[in-house]
Order: C-alpha cells, then sequence, then structure tokens
C-alpha cells in the first residue's frame, strides 16, 4: 500500500509520514492510486456536506469550498496560477513560458484566473447544494484526480528529472489504463445520468487542454497538470448545476 500513501501524501495536506524516500518505481506506481485519493476527498466532502445540512446556503458552500481546497493544500490552484501567468507571458514561446512557470510569484492574471475559478466553483457548489446532488461532491474530485492519471498516461512530461519525470517513466501503462476504466464504471454506479454527463465533459476538455499543452510546450508540466484538475472540476461544477 506503500503508493497509496505516496500519492496520498503528495496531493493532500494530510499529515501523511513515508517511511522513507521512495523508489522511482513506487512513485511510478502511486499514479494508479491517484482516483482512489480522489474517492476519499469525495466521501470527506460528502460527509462534511451531510454535517451541514441546515446550514445557510451561502455559508455552506463556502465552508465546502474551503476544505476542498484545505484538503489539497491549495496544490493544483497555485498550478493553475503559474500556468496563467506563463500561458499569457510566455507569448506563444515555449522557452519562455517554461521559464515563467518556475517563478514562485503570481502576477495579475493569476491572481483574476483563480479569483474566477474560485467564484465559478462557489458558486456551483451553491446551486447544486440547492438542488440537492450531493453524489457530485463525490465524483468530481474522482474524476479530476482520474484526469491527472489519464494527463501522464498520453502525454510526455517535458522538464527532465525530478518527481514528474519519474511519474511518467515508471507509471505502469497497462494498469493505468484498467483504473481508469474502474472510475469511469465508478463514476456511472454512483451518479447514474450525472456521472455520465460528468464523464462527457471531462473527457471533452481534457482532450481540448491537452491539446493545447501539446501546441505550446510539446507535453506537460506539474503546474498544467495542476491547471488541467482545476479547470475539469470547475467546468463539471458549473455543466453539472446548468444541465441537472
Amino acid at each position: 500500500m506503500l503508493p497509496f500513501w505516496i500519492a496520498l501524501q503528495f496531493l493532500s495536506s494530510l499529515p501523511i509520514r513515508l517511511p522513507g524516500m521512495p523508489t522511482p518505481e513506487e512513485l511510478g506506481r502511486s499514479l494508479l492510486f491517484y482516483p482512489l485519493v480522489g474517492l476519499l476527498f469525495g466521501a470527506i466532502l460528502w460527509g462534511l456536506n451531510w454535517l451541514l445540512l441546515g446550514t445557510p446556503l451561502l455559508l455552506h458552500a463556502a465552508l465546502l469550498l474551503s476544505v476542498w481546497v484545505v484538503l489539497s493544500g491549495a496544490l493544483h490552484l497555485d498550478g493553475l496560477a503559474d500556468s496563467a501567468d506563463a500561458w499569457l507571458g510566455g507569448y506563444g514561446d515555449r522557452e519562455r513560458t517554461l521559464t515563467i512557470m518556475k517563478d514562485p510569484r503570481s502576477g495579475p492574471i493569476a491572481v483574476v484566473t483563480l479569483v474566477l475559478v474560485l467564484l465559478l466553483k462557489f458558486a456551483a457548489l451553491l446551486a447544486l447544494i440547492e438542488q440537492q446532488h450531493s453524489v457530485v461532491l463525490i465524483i468530481v474530485p474522482l474524476i479530476s484526480r482520474s484526469a491527472l492519471l489519464g494527463l501522464f498516461l498520453t502525454t510526455s512530461y517535458v522538464r527532465p528529472g525530478g518527481l514528474g519525470q519519474a511519474l511518467a517513466d515508471h507509471l505502469p501503462r497497462l494498469a493505468g489504463k484498467q483504473v481508469l476504466a474502474i472510475s469511469a464504471v465508478a463514476c456511472v454506479l454512483m451518479a447514474g445520468l450525472s456521472g455520465v454527463w460528468a464523464l462527457v465533459l471531462a473527457a471533452v476538455l481534457f482532450v481540448w487542454l491537452r491539446q493545447v499543452m501539446v501546441r505550446r510546450l510539446g507535453g506537460t508540466t506539474g503546474d498544467t497538470a495542476g491547471a488541467l484538475l482545476e479547470l475539469l472540476e470547475v467546468a463539471v461544477l458549473v455543466g453539472l448545476a446548468l444541465i441537472l
């Protein structure tokens, strides 16, 4: 189960302590457990949603969103901010885009992007809570973290060395495809037609964002992977709030 604990430590702010430095093979296998981490997040959010029943709706949605962000340690929001700055400031140039992503500072584009994404997530959560579609809280984190597995299965990692390269090089590819299939079936079994809509929305956006990454960078980075996750989550939440 070490690969699961590696995945949980990397993707969450939970106090996980590993017994030692993981091997590259263990890092690669940890990607297989990303959907399970998403399912765990979803279960936590679903349980919190149940505990908050009767709370004023605005406060209810704000608390859910706050816990959602804290659970991941804002890791993926940081990737989204870096990607937003780099995509505008890179002027279409690959090397300039990669250089800007390394800069820890956030420019105005990053701030505006984060505000808009969090605002849309909050509004969508508010609508879904009001419509009593709590199962969405389980399937959206599952889908978004499954998308990270899908991204590393289908897309080259463009920064040599480091954690991302180890993940990409040592990911068991057949097992990864099987895990994705199981995750998709689980979404449909848990949410029915809502799960189908969520998967369709996520798949369409995944294909488009992946093409954007490949055209600009020739592949993905940790930052663009985080941006992909955040944009998938907000798109699926807003889409389901409009459809359901």
